[in-house]
């Protein structure tokens, strides 16, 4: 398993953090300089001479090495550069020098507050206003593109220049794991979403369906006859939110994006979802979901996974588990884990699985401060290449990876052997698919060391299941409004409502809480939330063509 699985871990726990407190960031933006009001923008002309059909660092004659400063707002990146053989090549092959920081928002407003900025800044909320005004403090990619590195609009996606285009029609931003329809039509994007089941439960039981309401309620009982000391039912880590039983539940049986006017769509409130959490709740009270489940932190949910406690499960984030469901694997022969069409839609609806959207995870950015704007454009370029992908995602050929006949990749014995069975001398080593500022999951179909053998049969059994939900990213109203503040506090009653669903002592309890949610809803703004949502769904179609 290449280290992108304890990557996208961190994404879905890490990155998660940077997005509940990026909105401390409108102070940052407003209230500081922000560095210069003019880019930087050096001359060229003793260096080389653009060339559309060639990357610049491939140009670049300049002979002293290039210092750069890259701050990332997160204090788990590692800031190491120039000793792994990933960073490392990057190194010779640019001439330059990155000193990384990193730390949390405060850190980030010292740089806008102070205007001492560094020359590259990558951040994660999409709807910040780091993000939103960057206009204020970033220099366009577009122009840094036509003055410095014309070849950057070969490797980089126009949807995704598109997407994060903004009034000015420019585009200031480039994130990592943006994925655009193209990508979804390749068939190269795995599912990340099953209903995986212990494959000796499974097969014990006669392999029985369990697509309606009443035959999965009656598996769990059957499960718990066969197997006592197992929970019959498991999901996600819940913590704050509503672990796999939220979208991941709501993709899983297809409920849909938007209304048949195309405006939003309370997917929380939908018929066949709630239906689908009563049965959940009967199943609770049948005693076959434990307790445990929705007090358990996702160290405690892995150990579970990873000890084959769960005998079924509905996962969101396979990657992420690709680790322990490996490790389970390879102890319990036999056991483990596979996926299986699960429950079923009440409607008729076909699961509608979702992977990172447009938006995608890292956005990374040039500031107006940048020393050396064009140095810094060529790493944007060399990294979104063919060339940089397969150098962070497989390192140097003949060094650490091998061409198969086919065009797929394989790593070199002593490198998939310390990957196994030494990660942390692998990471310290090699680095690879973790350096991943613009990394892609496109990438990984090259290889069948991609991903662990656990979630292999798991991503077949996905394919054809995913659908992009383009439409609904960033849709939230902006920061900082009445309807943002409604918002944050009606996702939270939501979250503590769901749970309350799932174990209530009875239907009159469970409808209880949800009227209760519902009435939430009318004191706090939802008629003019759903407004703004529908009004920035209309835009999303727009930037994307799809009216």
């Amino acid at each position: 398993m290449f280290n992108i699985h304890r990557v996208l871990g961190q994404r879905g726990v890490k990155g998660c953090a940077a997005l509940l407190t990026a909105v401390l960031m409108v102070t940052g933006c407003s209230g500081g300089s922000g560095g210069s009001s003019e880019a930087n923008w050096v001359s060229i002309e003793d260096r080389y001479t653009v060339d559309p059909e060639k990357p610049a660092w491939q140009l670049d004659k300049k002979e002293e090495v290039t210092d750069l400063t890259w701050y990332v707002n997160a204090d788990w990146w590692n800031t190491d550069f120039g000793k792994d053989i990933v960073t490392k090549k990057i190194k010779e092959d640019l001439n330059i020098n990155i000193k990384f920081i990193t730390g949390d928002d405060t850190k980030l407003n010292t740089f806008f507050a102070g205007g001492d900025m560094p020359d590259l800044l990558t951040v994660f909320d999409s709807n910040s206003q780091v993000v939103s005004k960057a206009s204020t403090w970033a220099i366009p990619l577009n122009d840094l593109a036509e003055k410095y590195d014309p070849y950057f609009n070969k490797v980089a996606a126009a949807d995704t220049l598109k997407w994060f285009q903004q009034a000015d029609g420019k585009t200031y931003g480039y994130p990592n794991y943006s994925n655009t329809q193209a990508d979804y039509d390749s068939g190269n994007i795995p599912a990340k979403t099953a209903f995986i089941i212990r494959k000796d439960v499974y097969e014990a039981l006669g392999s029985p369906v369990m697509g309606t309401p009443e035959q999965f309620q009656s598996v769990m009982k059957q499960i718990k006859e066969k197997f006592p000391s197992l929970i019959p039912f498991g999901f996600n880590a819940i913590g704050g939110g509503t672990g796999s039983l939220g979208d991941a539940l709501q993709d899983f049986i297809g409920v849909p994006l938007e209304t048949e006017n195309g405006e939003f769509y309370d997917r929380n409130l939908d018929e066949d979802y709630l239906t689908w959490l009563k049965t959940l709740n009967a199943v609770y009270r049948d005693g076959n979901i434990s307790d445990d489940s929705f007090a358990d932190d996702g160290t405690a949910f892995e150990e579970k996974v990873k000890s084959g406690k769960y005998a079924a499960m509905l996962l969101d984030g396979t990657p992420q588990q690709g680790g322990n469901l490996q490790i389970y694997m390879s102890d319990n022969e036999g056991k483990e884990y596979i996926a299986i069409d699960g429950p079923q839609s009440t409607k008729g609806h076909a699961p509608t699985l979702n992977q990172s959207g447009i938006t995608g995870w890292m956005i990374n950015f040039i500031s107006k401060d940048a020393k050396d704007p064009a140095k810094a454009m060529q790493i944007f370029t060399h990294l979104l290449s063919e060339e940089g992908q397969i150098l962070m995602n497989y390192g140097i050929e003949g060094e650490t990876f091998k061409k198969k006949a086919d065009g797929t990749v394989e790593l070199l014995p002593a490198v998939k052997d310390m990957q196994l069975h030494n990660a942390d001398q692998f990471k310290k080593d090699y680095r690879l698919g973790e350096f991943m500022f613009f990394g892609h999951d496109r990438h990984k179909a090259l290889s069948a060391d991609a991903f662990p053998e656990a979630i292999k049969q798991m991503q077949a059994w996905g394919k054809g299941k995913l659908t992009p939900h383009f439409i609904l990213e960033n849709i939230n109203p902006n920061l900082g409004t009445a309807e943002a503040r409604a918002l944050s506090a009606i996702n939270t009653k939501w979250n503590s409502t769901l749970v309350s669903m799932l174990r209530s002592k009875d239907d009159a309890s469970f409808d209880n809480a949800l009227a209760a949610y519902q009435s939430f809803l009318e004191e706090n703004r939802w008629a003019d939330i759903v407004k703004i949502r529908s009004e920035k769904m209309k835009q999303n179609k727009e930037k994307l063509g799809m009216q």
